[in-house]
């Protein structure tokens, strides 16, 4: 098996877990965030910064990567980890979230999803045999199924047929891949209904998946209901497999996710906000560009080890930003995974000397 997952220590007080995914390219500690690469660069980073900050694994975009230079072009150039450069895990997603975000501009049939690029406005079908052939040719370590994400709200029955669509790709999908040096994920949906998670999680589990994401949360519901959803569906998933929390990226998200068992995160919001001079602190977020820290001359944040708050105030930051000068994104963009990196080690310790939960307090006794 290309993947395979390590269970290491369980915390005593919540679900929270400690494990190894074994990955052709290094194994990951988990749990662990997956900083977005969507276009085969994590925006504003370069592979040897990422490996500074000590980023064990990074997500490139199918669909993006299928539009432009094409699936061919790198796999001509030896795969995506040579073509970015990168040396360690890549997860890559199925193009799916993409394209049925997309509204008007696709269309939805049995056979797949028939879309407009938003490059060129060009018409191209992504079927689930297209999906995997992009991905293989990709070649990275983790490769996903394709499967339609739903929005919130949705209706029950929509979700019903979709969710049972999704189990019928899925096979296709199990058919299709053909890379034995490659994982394929499945993704469990069913939107915030427990029963349709259950039916959906019960038909891929019998297609012995390496593992097991859950997908279209985080897509608008309140996040008291994501988690009540997680409390419904980790419980029946396998203990000896991952388990992979869609599109989540915000610290409190994350503490929350850890703490109901999930192994696996990943978000474009990190670097997004760092982008608009939005940094996360250990207190929440701190928009930088504002003017309150035109003369600020301390720290992003003061007891922060990263290279960023080590050399730069937030006077200095903001005047990047402010004049369009391409180092105070690049140095927001550090803080922010240097961030949530940090945070993932130190749940990881907690876990490991049995005292997550007293990390979670402490977490949200500062966290606002």
């Amino acid at each position: 098996m290309a993947v395979t997952y390590q269970l290491i220590k369980r915390c005593s007080k919540t679900g929270a877990r400690v494990g190894k995914l074994h990955t052709p390219h290094g194994t990951v500690d988990t749990p662990v965030f997956m900083p977005v690469g969507t276009q085969g660069t994590v925006k504003a980073m370069t592979p040897e910064e990422l490996e500074a900050l000590g980023i064990q694994i990074v997500l490139s975009n199918t669909y993006h990567l299928y539009l432009r230079p094409g699936h061919q072009v790198v796999e001509e150039a030896g795969g995506l980890h040579k073509f970015m450069n990168w040396k360690h895990p890549i997860l890559t997603d199925s193009g799916g979230f993409q394209i049925f975000s997309m509204g008007n501009l696709r269309k939805l049939t049995e056979e797949g999803a028939l879309f407009r690029s938003h490059i060129d406005g060009s018409e191209h079908f992504l079927s689930p045999e297209l999906a995997i052939e992009i991905q293989n040719s990709l070649g990275s370590d983790i490769a996903m199924v394709l499967d339609e994400c739903p929005p919130y709200p949705c209706d029950y029955e929509y979700l019903k047929e979709s969710l049972e669509r999704n189990n019928r790709w899925a096979e296709r999908c199990i058919k299709a891949h053909k890379r034995k040096d490659q994982a394929l994920f499945a993704i469990i949906q069913g939107g915030v209904y427990g029963d349709l998670r259950r039916e959906s999680g019960e038909a891929l589990l019998k297609m012995d998946f390496p593992g097991y994401a859950l997908g279209g949360l985080s897509v608008g519901e309140p996040k008291g209901l994501m988690y009540e959803v997680l409390e419904h569906t980790v419980p029946f998933l396998p203990q000896d497999k991952p388990r992979y929390l869609m599109g989540v990226g915000t610290a409190d998200c994350l503490v929350e996710g850890m703490a109901r068992g999930i192994d696996m995160f990943d978000c474009v919001m990190p670097t997004r906000i760092a982008r608009n001079g939005r940094v996360m602190t250990r207190e929440g977020y701190l928009t930088v560009r504002n003017a309150e820290y035109a003369r600020d001359h301390t720290p992003l944040e003061e007891d922060c080890s990263c290279y960023t708050c080590r050399n730069y105030t937030r006077a200095y930051i903001r005047h990047l930003i402010k004049a369009g000068e391409i180092l105070g994104l690049r140095l927001t963009t550090l803080h922010n995974l240097h961030y949530l990196n940090t945070l993932m080690f130190q749940a990881r310790e907690a876990i490991m000397e049995d005292r997550f939960d007293k990390f979670k307090e402490r977490f949200f006794s500062y966290y606002k």
